[in-house]
């Protein structure tokens, strides 16, 4: 088993960004996220395991319209944690024009995400 330390979830976190900025969310998601995954928005429940979030995943980039903007704009990262805000901008079919700021909250191991919690404003 890999030691997880700082450097290499600072490495892992800095390529996921970099594939979210170029749009490449769903081969992200395949590469960064465990298997059995929890992810969560805001207080909405939680959704446990990779088959479950891929959908939503799926649902969530094939609904944008228009992809104008993705900024990293703080990043703090520990040992097994890492912490992102984004600032995005886009249009999507179901929320129409979407222009705000998003916290990532992550939690790594081996080199994958277990459990990500995001929060951001409707």
């Amino acid at each position: 088993m890999t030691e997880v330390t700082k450097t290499n979830v600072k490495e892992q976190v800095m390529a996921l960004n970099a594939m979210i900025k170029k749009g490449l969310i769903l081969e992200a998601f395949e590469k960064f996220y465990a298997d059995d995954v929890i992810m969560q928005e805001n207080e909405n429940p939680p959704t446990f395991g990779k088959d479950a979030n891929r959908e939503l995943e799926k649902a969530f980039v094939s609904n944008i319209t228009q992809f104008r903007n993705a900024e990293v704009t703080n990043v703090l990262i520990n040992d097994t944690i890492s912490v992102v805000q984004w600032a995005f901008d886009f249009d999507h079919k179901e929320w129409g024009t979407r222009n705000y700021l998003q916290l990532a909250i992550q939690r790594w191991e081996n080199g994958q995400i277990i459990n990500e919690k995001f929060y951001y404003t409707n």
